[in-house]
């Protein structure tokens, strides 16, 4: 039995938790459980059915499969040169999909600046797309930039391109904060706020920016729809103060409910990881709570979880984090509590 949460106030506004709110933080819990015993690949990695048969990020956005290989190959796999990191970057998470990444680099040779020819490029991705071969990551829509090719991928290469034409790794090394890179993000055409966001913590796992992931956040659509699912309609328009108060109230929410939460080496959720969580309890409770209205009306998970054929690669995160042997420590020996 678990004692029940009073009306909490954020923003100067007063919300009450529902249901789902216990959810979240039992959610996290599961899912983190779940991220170990993949790493240990135990077969048995979590007894929650709705996990177990559906597809959901990890807790930490920086452990998904996508962001490892983006940390890895990509930001730490080149040249540190800041164009070239954040040419490689950009270019990466316009697709975001590591077999168009691989395709490029095995037809190209590894992708620097300095080396990078557009028409050649171009061809590759060309031929891949009338081989029907799928270029984009489903994870999310990255609209087109509309800026004058006759494909979607020639807009984007473009607007790789564009950005370091426009000096954009210099402006980086100046930012103040990952506001001030979000909004020297957030000029550029097809990048909305959920896209500028995503790529601006993106950014900041490089070598070019070392900002706290703490400094900023901004609730996306899934992030909108699970706080209206947790507190109802007076979360509407508030939803970075209410992530701000799940990130600095964590560790008493997993008290109060008795859960012990393995953290990554140590490391705390973050505001873009509480975010993250809201948007993936807004589509766990889609089926443990049918009931629970939110935003979008969605009521089904579409991406069921298929386990990869790819083993998961040892866990490596940004160096400046100093996590990555605890983590991997946590991995080996550790079996999470339930």
């Amino acid at each position: 039995m678990t004692e029940s949460i009073p009306d909490i106030t954020v923003a100067g506004r007063r919300l009450r938790p529902g249901p789902v709110f216990d959810t979240y933080w039992r959610f996290a819990a599961a899912r983190q459980e779940a991220y170990f015993a993949r790493l240990r690949d135990d077969g048995t990695a979590t007894s929650d059915p709705i996990l177990a048969r559906h597809r959901f990020t990890n807790c930490y956005r920086a452990a998904d499969r996508v962001s490892q290989f983006a940390i890895h190959d990509v930001a730490y796999g080149g040249p540190q040169e800041p164009r070239d990191v954040v040419f490689r970057m950009m270019l990466f998470k316009f697709f975001n999909k590591i077999d168009t990444w691989r395709l490029l680099e095995a037809e190209l040779g590894p992708v620097t600046w300095a080396s990078w020819h557009p028409a050649a490029a171009r061809a590759v991705l060309d031929a891949a797309w009338r081989s029907r071969r799928t270029l984009y990551s489903p994870a999310y829509v990255i609209p087109p930039p509309r800026l004058g090719g006759t494909r979607k991928h020639h807009d984007h290469l473009l607007l790789a391109e564009t950005m370091i034409h426009d000096g954009l790794a210099e402006k980086l090394q100046d930012a103040r904060g990952l506001a001030q890179v979000f909004e020297l993000l957030r000029v550029y055409p097809g990048l909305g706020d959920f896209l500028a966001f995503q790529f601006s913590i993106d950014l900041n796992y490089t070598s070019v920016l070392d900002f706290s992931e703490n400094d900023f956040v901004v609730a996306g659509p899934g992030a909108r729809d699970g706080a209206r699912k947790c507190f109802g309609p007076a979360a509407s328009g508030i939803e970075d103060a209410v992530i701000a108060y799940l990130t600095d109230t964590q560790e008493a929410h997993f008290a109060r409910l008795g859960l012990r939460f393995a953290s990554l080496g140590g490391r705390r959720l973050h505001l873009v990881d509480c975010q993250n969580l809201f948007c993936e309890v807004d589509k766990y409770a889609r089926v443990a709570h049918p009931a629970v209205p939110g935003i979008s009306g969605r009521t089904r998970i579409k991406q069921q979880y298929h386990r990869s054929d790819e083993p998961m690669p040892a866990p490596w995160f940004p160096p400046k984090w100093g996590i990555t042997e605890a983590v991997r420590a946590q991995a080996a020996a550790v079996v999470v509590p339930r």
